[in-house]
């Protein structure tokens, strides 16, 4: 191979102390990142002939050991240059992999499933009185994030439950309240104490928040024992309303300790690791159990992807920078599988919760149990995702088979697209384009069009522009893997109205696809050429794809129409002015008072606004004028004045 000389060379070159190396293919694109203590030992352990004792050059060009994984050959085989990034420590180098796996998103690095999606609870500590709210980002510094978790309905679940407990307000936005200045329902269902009118001070409303932090941190005992001092303390002072909500807190938190799968009072704060790699070396689960304060609270169970097979330390390692990457609810003990060499995870742990964390793998007595608990709940939940995956395969290729059968295809239909239109009569019109590759979702190649039929609501012109312009990119052949691709079936939404502006569509564009139309009302299909309908049998795999497809078309449209509308009805003139940004649009409404006033303006009073320059008040004057032909400034300006209230 062409690249062979020179990997000989940055094989033979490479130091003998920790790092971290990158394998990069011909393209130059990182295939892996990894550390190492040696670099040298670790590097060359994945090929067979790299470099002779003395660091000369081999004979033979480097190629994959004998031995390994076949996913790691498959890497191997593709490494055209690596690079090595030395660094003082192990902990460096694993902090280092960590930030260039994020960075690099390589493919045969351990990665959690769908990472980005999942959901987390956020405190806004940057605003006067915090929310607390479900969200699925953590990149805000001023914000604390509990997380990640398993499950969106667990939050929201967790949620529900201290709403009751602590009502923290729900609105939104970095001040409580709304216009109206009078509190809103949930006050009156004690989900908040309406700190928006003054009924809670803001040190009253921090010591709630305070409280809220001890529950998601699991410092059940030490929230157990503040809140019933702050009930005795109320009571004390005559307060018995409070007391009595306090009394209520208190049962409330001590109803939910009850609740716990186990408990231990010497056990203390920890976390419990699991890991399961399944047999084909392709995905793993991982299992966290969390204790706190002697409570099992809750477990937590995470899917990864593991090319390349590789060992129980490194899922570990890569799993507990991605899973721990908030500080706050890091616990003092981390409890691992044997194998895993705890020091250079301790010490990235420990900076990160700015106090000491200790990580190691129990040998007897309650963590040992909890041990093997987790890891027969990751074998557990590795099996039944197996098995589930195995089950929606087959569902899959009857699905195909079926619609092949019934639609008289020439074969199953592996890529089906749906096309849908959206719009509020004849606004804001829009289509959409879903895939399903193998009836699965592509959502990367879903695509949307902004309608740009004028001629009323008319369904079927809008129909036939969608389906024109989709397949005239299919022959244009620009180099877009969606818009590129020839369908196997084409679904439209609709009866044979559509199905016809379809086909008129397709033969103009010289396009010869399978194509059937789907009617909401009895879910007929309606084919090309043929008067009546197919009617699929009621519960078949093939109906059930079709409507799937339909329904997801739907939703991508609406979603689409409602976000055009949403923008259409909050624009306004002072939107398309040049050089004008949110803060000189507020300061031509508070100099003016007024559309009116302002499209009414000369040059010179355009440039008394203070902070706008004369060459851009000279420019505005301009672009107002010139955009406004004679009669129309009228309009503009019953415009303007509609939407003025949006500006301010």
């Amino acid at each position: 191979m062409s690249g062979a000389a020179p990997l000989r060379e940055q094989l033979a070159g490479l130091p003998d102390g920790p790092g971290v190396y990158l394998f990069r293919d011909a393209a130059d694109r990182v295939l892996y990142v990894g550390k190492a203590k040696s670099l040298r030992k670790r590097v060359r352990s994945y090929f067979q002939a790299p470099v002779r004792p003395d660091g000369g050059s081999a004979d033979a060009d480097p190629g994959p050991k004998a031995g390994l994984h076949p996913r790691t050959v498959e890497m191997v085989s593709r490494v055209r240059r690596l690079e090595a990034l030395v660094v003082n420590s192990e902990t460096e180098a694993l902090i280092l992999e960590g930030n260039l796996v994020k960075m690099h998103k390589p493919p045969f690095n351990v990665r959690l499933r769908d990472d980005k999606s999942y959901p987390y609870i956020g405190i806004s500590m940057d605003e006067g009185f915090p929310r607390v709210y479900f969200t699925r980002e953590r990149h805000r510094r001023d914000r604390l994030y509990f997380g990640p978790f398993s499950s969106a309905s667990k939050v929201r679940e967790t949620l529900n439950l201290m709403g009751k407990i602590f009502p923290t307000r729900p609105c939104e936005g970095p001040e409580p309240g709304r216009p109206s200045g009078i509190p809103c329902l949930d006050y009156h269902i004690h989900r908040c104490l309406a700190p928006c009118v003054g009924y809670i001070t803001r040190d009253e409303y921090t010591v709630l928040v305070e409280q809220v932090i001890a529950f998601l941190s699991g410092r059940y005992r030490g929230l157990e024992r503040e809140i019933e001092a702050e009930m005795r303390g109320a009571a004390a002072r005559r307060e018995f309303e409070r007391a009595a909500v306090l009394r209520n807190r208190l049962q409330a938190v001590r109803h939910l300790m009850e609740r716990q799968l186990a408990r231990s009072d010497s056990m203390g704060s920890l976390d419990v690791v699991g890991v399961a790699i399944a047999e084909d070396g392709e995905a793993a689960n991982v299992q966290v159990l969390q204790v706190r304060d002697g409570v099992m609270q809750d477990r937590q169970s995470f899917f990864l992807d593991v090319p390349g097979a590789p060992d129980l330390a490194t899922v570990v390692e890569q799993f507990a920078l991605e899973y721990y990457a908030v500080g706050i609810a890091i616990p003092p003990q981390v409890v691992v599988p044997p194998g895993v060499e705890p020091a250079a995870v301790e010490r990235v742990l420990t900076g990160r919760r700015g106090a000491r964390v200790e990580v190691r793998a129990p040998e007897r007595g309650e963590k040992r149990r909890l041990a093997e608990l987790a890891a027969r709940n990751a074998d557990l939940a590795l099996d039944q995702d197996r098995r589930r995956h195995a089950r929606a395969r087959s569902r899959r290729v009857e699905a195909l088979a079926d619609l092949q059968r019934h639609l008289g295809l020439p074969a199953p239909p592996l890529r089906v697209e749906c096309f849908d239109i959206s719009n509020l009569g004849a606004t804001y019109a829009v289509a959409s384009m879903v895939v399903f590759q193998q009836a699965a979702p592509a959502r990367a190649h879903y695509r949307s069009f902004t309608m740009r039929h004028d001629g009323g609501p008319d369904d079927f012109a809008r129909m036939e522009e969608a389906l024109g312009r989709r397949f005239a990119r299919l022959a244009a052949d620009d180099g877009d893997a969606s818009l590129g691709a020839t369908p196997g079936l084409v679904v439209i939404d609709g009866g044979k109205g559509q199905l016809g502006a379809a086909q008129r569509a397709m033969r103009e564009a010289g396009v010869d696809v399978p194509m059937v139309g789907l009617a909401k009302r009895l879910e007929e299909v309606f084919l090309p050429g043929r008067r009546d309908p197919v009617l699929l049998p009621e519960g078949s795999a093939g109906l059930h794809l079709l409507q799937q497809v339909r329904d997801e078309a739907h939703r991508f449209a609406l979603r689409h129409h409602r976000g055009r509308r949403g923008r259409g009805m909050t624009t306004s003139i002072l939107d398309e002015l040049p050089g004008v940004g949110p803060a000189r649009r507020r300061a031509i409404l508070r100099h003016f008072g007024s559309a009116d006033r302002f499209l009414d303006a000369t040059r010179e009073e355009l440039a008394a606004v203070p902070g706008l320059p004369p060459k851009l008040a000279r420019e505005i004057w301009d672009h107002l004028h010139r955009s406004a032909a004679p009669g129309e400034a009228a309009d503009v300006g019953a415009r303007a004045g509609v939407e003025a209230g949006a500006w301010s």
